[in-house]
């Protein structure tokens, strides 16, 4: 087994670090600037730095910045949020929550705030390498309990850092008792399409030393979803989609990621809901894998845990009066009024006015990342032997 000195780089602060870490982001010039263009008063700014000066330990950190900046955005960015599945969970485990990813940040924080304000453990959160473009975001982050997945290094080194990843979550849940939340893929769904990764079942599975069932199930498996009613960056979504198809080999900059966490955070998002899914028992383990080699076990699973995503999402009208739209029918005209079409009508036309492309070709793509949930849902076949 791998000592907590080979996690170091990957893993996230612990209490004796954070004064340090404080220290350093009241010194960074690039952090100095974010606060003031969030709190213009300079007296607030100074209350700010003050209790960053005085934080000494991580929980200090999440209760006295984290969840009062989170429940904020609740407050004035949402119609408010919603948590079903918790009858699932006990407060004394450990799970790995593998959940679907419509916003770089909120996803994992929503769900860090509900579970503290019912009394679960802080989950710690998988963070890509890539988003951590300036120092102060990696110390807030790793303050926040996040770790490192790395990304965008050589295919050698990748395969270490997957097979230390994968050693440093399995320690985490089975041993260490924390639990987990890693998206189900690696970046967010642009076209409403949520599928779960075999890549990153395979990167899960590397550091079993059992049988393929036994080694899954250490892990205690919770699929979750996560459903906004309004599309965080949704616009920034058909964007991007847009230049992808002009552009095969189109990269995102780091500016556009850091220009994404800020929009998710500011933009409106309507309703949200977060559905926890029953852990992965054992018998479902083996009823997966009674046929094929690893390669299809990894697949049966992942099919799985997306039908478990699919069955836990709380669709809204925008979801329905999209696809009707899309799909050019009225097979669900009996789940939205003619006011809450004109609405998502009129938000549509707002949000692509900020999108400078192709009018047509950009609000077919906004309707299909709103519509796709409710096909995904309706085409849904749960497998054998699934908890309800």
């Amino acid at each position: 087994m791998l000592g907590s000195k080979d996690f170091d780089e990957i893993r996230p602060y612990r209490d004796e670090e954070v004064p340090e870490i404080m220290d350093r982001l009241l010194v960074d010039p690039v952090f100095g600037r974010v606060l003031q263009n969030l709190f213009i008063d300079e007296s607030k700014i100074q209350e700010i730095r003050n209790a960053i000066h005085q934080t000494r330990d991580v929980e200090s950190f999440q209760r006295t910045f984290m969840v009062p900046f989170l429940e904020n955005i609740i407050k004035t960015s949402t119609s408010g949020l919603t948590v079903g599945g918790l009858e699932y969970l006990e407060k004394d485990k450990s799970y790995l929550f593998i959940s679907n990813h419509r916003d770089i940040v909120l996803d994992s924080a929503l769900l860090n705030v509900e579970i503290y304000r019912y009394g679960f453990k802080p989950t710690e959160i998988a963070i890509g390498s890539n988003l951590l473009i300036y120092q102060w975001i990696e110390d807030v982050s790793r303050v926040n309990r996040s770790f490192i997945v790395k990304r965008n290094i050589p295919v050698r080194q990748m395969l270490e850092a997957s097979q230390l990843l994968s050693a440093y979550i399995r320690q985490s849940v089975d041993t260490n008792g924390n639990s987990i939340w890693i998206a189900q893929r690696e970046g967010r769904s642009k076209d409403g399409l949520d599928q779960t990764s075999p890549a990153l079942l395979k990167m899960l599975n590397m550091s079993n030393k059992q049988e393929f069932v036994s080694g899954f199930q250490e892990l205690n498996i919770v699929p979750m979803a996560i459903s906004y009613e309004i599309e965080p960056c949704g616009n920034e979504k058909v964007a991007e989609l847009l230049k992808r198809q002009a552009d095969p080999d189109f990269r995102k900059s780091e500016r556009d990621d850091l220009l994404s966490m800020v929009s998710g955070l500011k933009n409106q998002k309507g309703r949200i809901h977060i559905q926890f899914g029953a852990p992965i028992s054992r018998e479902s383990l083996e009823t997966l894998s009674t046929e094929g080699n690893i390669n299809d076990r990894l697949k049966q699973l992942a099919d799985y845990i997306d039908a478990h995503i699919y069955n836990n999402y709380r669709l809204y009208p925008n979801n329905f009066i999209a696809y009707d739209l899309y799909y050019n029918c009225s097979k669900y005209i009996d789940q939205y009024t003619i006011d809450e079409q004109k609405s998502f009508i009129e938000l549509t036309h707002q949000r692509l006015k900020l999108v400078n492309e192709d009018r047509e070709e950009a609000m077919e793509l906004w309707l299909k990342m709103y519509a796709t949930p409710v096909y995904s849902f309706e085409n849904c076949i749960m497998p054998a032997g699934s908890e309800i």
